[in-house]
Parts: C-alpha cells; sequence; structure tokens
C-alpha cells in the first residue's frame, strides 16, 4: 500500500510539474522591444518568450500597463514578468543568465534647437520630459528625484508616455526627451515626426535588458531558467536572427 501511494504521488507531482501555465507579461509600450498586445507585431521580447515558453506547454499573456506600475505589481506578485527590464529598474526580481539586447539612453530636441548634452552640468537649465519608474544611470536618477516637482523635470505615468513626451517637445512645453535610441526612433518614424527631432548626446553607453520575473513567485526560478536555455537554442537554430530581422533589429552579441 505504501509502495502504491508513493507511486501516486510522485505521478501528481510530475503532473503538476509539467503543467501548462499562463505566463503573465506586464510592461508599458516600448517598440520595438515590446508593442502593442495582440498585434502582428508585439515586439520581439514578447515573441521570444513565446516561442521559449510554448516549448514547454506554457502560454503568454502580455497587456500593457505604466511601467511604475508593472514593477510594483509584479514585483508583489500579481503577474509574472516584465520586459525591456534593466537590473538597476528592478535589482530585487530575478534575471536571466544572459541579456535580451542592449540600448543606450540618448537625449533627443527640436532641430531647430542647438543644445547638447555634455555631461550633467549641461541638463541644469534645462526642461526634461522623463518616464515614470525608469532607470537611467545613477547620476541622472538622483537629479530626477531632486528636480522633478521643481519645473526641471517632468515625468510621465502612462502607456503612451513617450508620445506624449514628443507631443511636448513638439509644441515646446519642454526642452528635451531622453529615451532609449531603439524606441524613440521607431516612435518618432510612427509618429512620422523623425525630420523634426534630433538626437542631442548620448547619457551613457548602452546597458543591457532583460525579460525579468517576481521575486515573489515560486515559479519565477524556473521560467527565468527556461528563459535562459532559450535563447541560446533560438540563437543556435536561427530562430533569433528570424524574429529579430522582423524587426529590423541585429542579435546584441
Amino acid at each position: 500500500m505504501n509502495i502504491i501511494k508513493l507511486i501516486l504521488a510522485s505521478l501528481f507531482l510530475l503532473s503538476t510539474l509539467s503543467h501548462a501555465n499562463t505566463v503573465t507579461i506586464r510592461a508599458d509600450e516600448w517598440y520595438p522591444i515590446n508593442g502593442v498586445p495582440g498585434s502582428k507585431k508585439p515586439g520581439y521580447m514578447i515573441e521570444l518568450a513565446q516561442v521559449i515558453l510554448a516549448k514547454h506547454g506554457h502560454t503568454v499573456e502580455y497587456r500593457s500597463m505604466p511601467w511604475e506600475r508593472s514593477l510594483k505589481e509584479v514585483r508583489r506578485g500579481s503577474f509574472d514578468c516584465v520586459v525591456g527590464a534593466y537590473k538597476e529598474d528592478a535589482p530585487d526580481f530575478i534575471f536571466p543568465d544572459a541579456p535580451w539586447g542592449s540600448i543606450e539612453s540618448t537625449f533627443y530636441i527640436k532641430n531647430e534647437t542647438a543644445w547638447k548634452y555634455t555631461g550633467m552640468d549641461s541638463v541644469k537649465n534645462i526642461v526634461i520630459g522623463t518616464i515614470g519608474g525608469y532607470a537611467y544611470n545613477e547620476a541622472f536618477d538622483e537629479y530626477i528625484k531632486q528636480n522633478k516637482g521643481k519645473g526641471k523635470v517632468q515625468v510621465i505615468n502612462a502607456n503612451n508616455a513617450l508620445e506624449q513626451n514628443i507631443k511636448k517637445l513638439l509644441k515646446g512645453r519642454i526642452d528635451v526627451v531622453i529615451e532609449s535610441h531603439l524606441v524613440m526612433e521607431a516612435k518618432l518614424k510612427n509618429m512620422n515626426v523623425t525630420d523634426k527631432v534630433k538626437s542631442a548626446g548620448v547619457l551613457a553607453e548602452a546597458d543591457n535588458m532583460y525579460i525579468a520575473c517576481s521575486p515573489a513567485k515560486s515559479t519565477s526560478k524556473e521560467y527565468v531558467k527556461l528563459f535562459s536555455e532559450g535563447i541560446k537554442e533560438l540563437r543556435t537554430s536561427g530562430k533569433l536572427k528570424e524574429i529579430l530581422n522582423k524587426y529590423g533589429l541585429k542579435d546584441w552579441q
């Protein structure tokens, strides 16, 4: 009888471990990293997650949500993962072994503006548009903390925060927008205003981006393991290149 119980218990455990899950992903729209949920181009990180998890019987439920709220809800375990995260964004989250891309924060101005970023002293007499919850770099993050609400730094929390910042820039309500170059260039093209805005210097060297999972959920380590192994397999098989080509991107390695 004890042997039968042991076998049944083992079978139940095996069934539980192999159970297909719906993995919930949240982030603000940050195309081409992640785009409109349910669209033909939901973002390359979303597609990578879908392909990797599908191999193990899991499905992805991806919805957009303001970045600060995404971090808060995933941190507390309401959802499983975020995409497009820097380790500075959420140091307590669980990250895969290798990044899923790299990107650099760049300053953007209207074409007729002469300003250029030359260091932290150069930002003190301008009004900058930023997005709530984003990590840029240590010095700039501290500057935002000290100056938001004082007229020098404007922070937006919304799914379309970048689009709002670009509109404010074009209307002269802010002087500068800071955004990752891949995302900004895609958004400017989408808004048909590429000819009205130009880059004005890079804040820092390119930083690694990841899919990152909740520190509050027991399944996170298993998902991250799948992501770590899966990205290697996709690179070897050529599937990674195929997905990146769809977005006009190249492998970051």
